[in-house]
This record gives structure tokens, C-alpha cells and sequence, in this order.
């Protein structure tokens, strides 16, 4: 296997592979938000869409994860008629880009590796990720474009963050030693 930069693990394998699954996973996002969910609080709902973050940064890493996170918030935002509340969808830049940093610490799913050590660092990262990015980054732009108050925009981030986080956690690590297991009987196959 060849040493990448972490330049190179950042920005991951553009095709045409990552540009479909780019696209999937932001309409996949944006559906479970808008149709598959179950409200908690104020703009805060239970969905799915949380383990779409974790498939599609598993499969494409950083960059491709937050690209896709962030159009299907925007897609979110159109189709449910919400308005364009692009706090939050810079805020799901951040998280997806978090969420997809496998590569970075050694997990590449796409090869069957996901040891233990690599889960708990994943587990850490699901956690932190959506926190940090719905607790510092949407309530600070909230603030600069909508003139929202920190307190509440904080409230939600910190519902929707840990409620994210530990979707991401209970549900995202065995999804991801499911996929990795997968394709790492498919790269033993051999031709006879």
C-alpha cells in the first residue's frame, strides 16, 4: 500500500466514483432531513441522516464527506421550504469533513481496515465533530447573518451534536466494520 501526504488522504480520490457518491450522499442527507425525521427542538430533528455522513466519509473521506454534508443541508433547506440557512450548512461542511478523516488515522474502509484502535478514534471524532460544528461554527455565524441570540443557537447545537454524535457512535461503527469486512473479502477474492 502506498504512503499518501495528508494533503492527498484530505482531499481524497476524485472520479467519477466520488462524484456520484458526493451527490448520493447529499440527497440521501437532505431526504432523510426533510421526509425521515422526528422532531426534538426548535430546527432539531431525529433522522438517519447521520449515518449517511458516516457512509459517505467512510467511502470518500474529508473532503468529499463535508462537500456532500453541505449540499444536502442546502438541498434540506429547498426542498423543505425553510429558507436558506447557510449557518448550518457551513456547519455541516465542518462535520462531514470531521467525520471523514479516516483515512488520516489509518482506517480505510474501502481495503477492510478498521481496527480497534482506529474505532475509538472514530468514536472521539463522531462525537467532537458534529458538536464543534453545531456548537461553535453554526451559532457564530447565526449570530453575524441572522442576528440570533448565541445562547439559543448554542442549545441547538448542542442538542443536535450530541444527538448526531451518538448516532454516529452506536449506529456508524459497526455499519463501518461491516463495510470494511465486506471489502476486504472482496479484495481476497481470487481469480481461478
Amino acid at each position: 500500500m502506498e504512503k499518501k501526504s495528508i494533503g492527498k488522504l484530505l482531499m481524497g480520490e476524485w472520479n467519477t466514483k466520488t462524484v456520484v457518491g458526493v451527490a448520493l450522499g447529499a440527497i440521501l442527507f437532505a431526504v432523510n432531513i426533510v421526509f425521515i425525521q422526528v422532531p426534538i427542538f426548535t430546527q432539531v430533528q431525529f433522522s438517519l441522516a447521520p449515518l449517511v455522513v458516516v457512509i459517505v466519509g467512510g467511502m470518500f473521506g474529508p473532503l468529499a464527506c463535508g462537500i456532500s454534508m453541505m449540499v444536502g443541508n442546502f438541498l434540506a433547506d429547498m426542498i423543505g421550504g425553510w429558507g436558506f440557512w447557510f449557518d448550518w450548512t457551513i456547519a455541516d461542511l465542518f462535520y462531514g469533513f470531521i467525520i471523514g478523516l479516516l483515512p488520516v488515522y489509518g482506517a480505510r474502509i474501502n481495503e477492510g481496515i478498521f481496527t480497534k484502535k482506529q474505532m475509538i478514534i472514530f468514536g472521539i471524532l463522531a462525537i467532537v465533530g458534529p458538536l464543534f460544528a453545531y456548537c461553535a461554527i453554526a451559532p457564530i455565524f447565526t449570530m453575524m447573518w441572522y442576528e440570533g441570540e448565541l445562547a439559543i443557537g448554542m442549545l441547538q447545537g448542542l442538542i443536535a451534536g450530541l444527538k448526531d454524535g451518538i448516532m454516529s457512535v452506536v449506529l456508524g461503527i459497526p455499519v463501518l466494520k461491516v463495510m470494511a469486512n465486506r471489502n476486504l473479502k472482496k479484495m481476497n477474492l481470487s481469480e481461478e
